[in-house]
């Protein structure tokens, strides 16, 4: 059942939420019960309704050649991880293209704290997070992602073995 309740209400939830959640399945399912409640179309509700996993925010990097720190706006989704110079930018520094990644972690090497590391064949990326809670929230998203990416290959290449 949908809770119709005022914009930014809090809810507490009494069970966990399952882990293991195909996203796009369940992302399909609620917007056509969402378009059904609602008398629009399924349709009317793509833009405006944010796949699950994905995450915005700022997060300060580490930079390739001199090794300053930038802050910079990240976003997720689906598989990419894009970052901006700033939340107002609209072309992306880089896109990077999680099927590439082999682990997220916390980074203790870097003197500074709240940093989380994103390890690529080429290029090791250092992140660090405003509170610890929050590096906390990207690690486990990305690390979701990553598991849901393994997993859709897996079933891609039992597919094609059988």
């Amino acid at each position: 059942p949908l809770l119709f309740l005022p914009p930014g209400t809090l809810i507490v939830l009494k069970h966990p939420y399952p882990r293991q959640v195909e996203e796009p399945s369940i992302y399909e399912s609620v917007r056509v019960h969402t378009a059904m409640q609602t008398g629009r179309t399924e349709s009317d509700l793509v833009p405006n309704a944010p796949a699950l996993g994905t995450k915005e925010g700022y997060l300060v990097k580490q930079g390739r050649i001199v090794k300053n720190w930038k802050t910079r706006w990240f976003t997720l989704h689906r598989n990419e991880l894009k970052y901006f110079k700033d939340q107002t930018a609209t072309e992306p520094i880089r896109a990077l293209d999680l099927t590439e990644c082999s682990a997220v972690q916390f980074d203790y090497s870097q003197e500074r704290v709240n940093c989380f590391c994103l390890v690529f064949p080429l290029r090791t990326y250092y992140l660090c997070a405003k509170t610890g809670i929050e590096a906390d929230e990207w690690i486990k998203i990305l690390r979701w992602k990553l598991s849901q990416i393994r997993k859709q290959l897996e079933e891609r290449n039992t597919t094609l073995s059988s």
